[in-house]
């Protein structure tokens, strides 16, 4: 299987690349691991999330791509532009299975923001630490209210204002 993107990917020839977790679509077509814990974990209100996804919100655990890496259907890929409503891979993009629907990541220009509900934490399914939320982001268009003490931006962490 050749790199699905370019060489900000880990290739399955890289032999320095040991997963710590692994991932799948519904169908388990597409199948990916990162080798290390999420940057960070957020939780997004925005209008565009709550459509594309269905839900009141997204939660989203944000890593470095060069910690990605796939292990199958990459050729299942289908990619979505939001910003010009397009079905292309314009970064940044969503990322779906062609297959089952459903929604694999977002893919940024330099991170992939995936979903934590994608991943096998084994057989106790206890969500690890690291991909627990550390805020909300585009809370001024949140459908439910979440009984958290995380911190709720306006629009996006350390760039907004803290509601």
């Amino acid at each position: 299987m050749t790199i699905p993107f370019g060489p900000e990917y880990a290739s399955l020839e890289n032999t320095e690349f040991v997963p710590k977790y692994n991932a799948s679509c519904f169908c388990g077509t597409v199948r990916y691991e990162v080798s290390g814990d999420p940057v960070d974990v957020k939780i997004c209100h925005c209008l565009t999330c709550q459509k594309l996804h269905g839900a009141p919100m997204q939660w989203a655990a944000i890593f470095h791509k060069h910690h990605v890496r796939f292990t199958a259907g990459v050729e299942s890929l289908i990619f979505y532009n939001s910003e010009q409503n397009r079905p292309e891979r314009i970064l940044p993009c969503k990322v779906r299975c062609s297959k089952c629907g459903t929604p694999i990541a977002d893919e940024g220009r330099r991170m992939w923001l995936a979903f934590p509900s994608l991943f096998n934490f084994g057989h106790s399914a206890k969500v690890p630490d690291a991909f627990r939320p550390t805020c909300h982001l585009f809370y001024g268009n949140s459908v439910i209210e979440p009984h958290d003490n995380l911190p709720k931006w306006s629009g996006h962490k350390d760039h907004s204002k803290l509601l």
